[in-house]
């Protein structure tokens, strides 16, 4: 197992599915201990906790919905539980609805999204600037659709620009205590996610617009974020690396 991430401490949120287990599983094979959160499947949690220890790692799911009022804080008093210091953190727990409107978008629905994809990112991290220890790594994954709007994702659109703002200002904020926070905007990816928000034709023509002529897989993101917390992303803060495969 390489030893980049050794002694290190993680939370992960959504890391049960798509980009957030590919991170857990990256995370844990560099040698970092994971608590991530899931909202409801089990049996996906479950397994990426199997995949890690098969492969020597160590792996804790939390089940805990960041719509909750206090899940965001509830998962973080977990982690702080079961590990001892926290080093790493990635928000990557996201709500993406079927396209719609503004004018036939349920408030309801918006204030659902607004909660995940933005307040939650807000209390981690506002729970990291307290508990983190000095020289620690906060990473946001947004999304292309902050440059490459459309309609229909307006509650998507809007929670995920509030993220980049929110890192803008934490790594201002922590960087004299050497914790360095960045955004990584990923684009079009292979998830579960994108298949239910998207019909073929759509992906289909996402890729002749991409360079690279193909579709994002999650390990191609999670090896961005890899990069960002070991070492060799010290020198990088305040940043939105965009990794989409040239797109956007």
């Amino acid at each position: 197992m390489p030893a980049g991430l050794t002694g290190k401490n993680a939370v992960v949120t959504g890391g049960s599915r798509g980009i957030g287990r590919a991170v857990v599983e990256r995370l844990c094979r560099d040698g970092a201990r994971v608590v991530f959160n899931y909202a409801t499947d089990d049996e996906a949690a479950e397994e990426v906790v199997r995949t890690v220890r098969e492969n020597g790692g160590e792996a804790r799911a939390v089940r805990q919905d960041l719509a909750d009022p206090d899940g965001a804080e509830r998962l973080m008093a977990v982690a702080e539980e079961e590990l001892d210091g926290l080093d790493i953190l990635v928000n990557n727990a996201a709500l993406c609805p079927i396209p719609s409107l503004i004018v036939d978008t349920d408030p309801e629905l918006f204030d659902r999204v607004i909660a995940v994809n933005t307040r939650a990112v807000f209390l981690t991290i506002r729970h990291a600037a307290l508990r983190m220890r000095d020289g620690g790594r906060i990473v946001n994954i947004s999304t292309a659709n902050t440059v490459r709007p459309g309609p229909g994702i307006s509650a998507y659109a809007a929670g995920k620009g509030a993220l980049e703002q929110l890192t803008a200002v934490a790594a201002h904020e922590l960087g004299a205590r050497s914790i360095t926070v960045n955004t990584v905007s990923p684009g079009a990816t292979d998830t579960d996610m994108l298949r239910a928000a998207n019909p073929p034709q759509a992906l289909e023509a996402v890729v002749g617009m991409t360079p690279l002529r193909r579709l994002g897989e999650p390990a191609d993101v999670a090896d961005v974020v890899a990069f960002l917390v070991g070492h060799d992303g010290r020198w990088l803060t305040g940043q939105n690396l965009r990794a989409t495969g040239g797109l956007a």
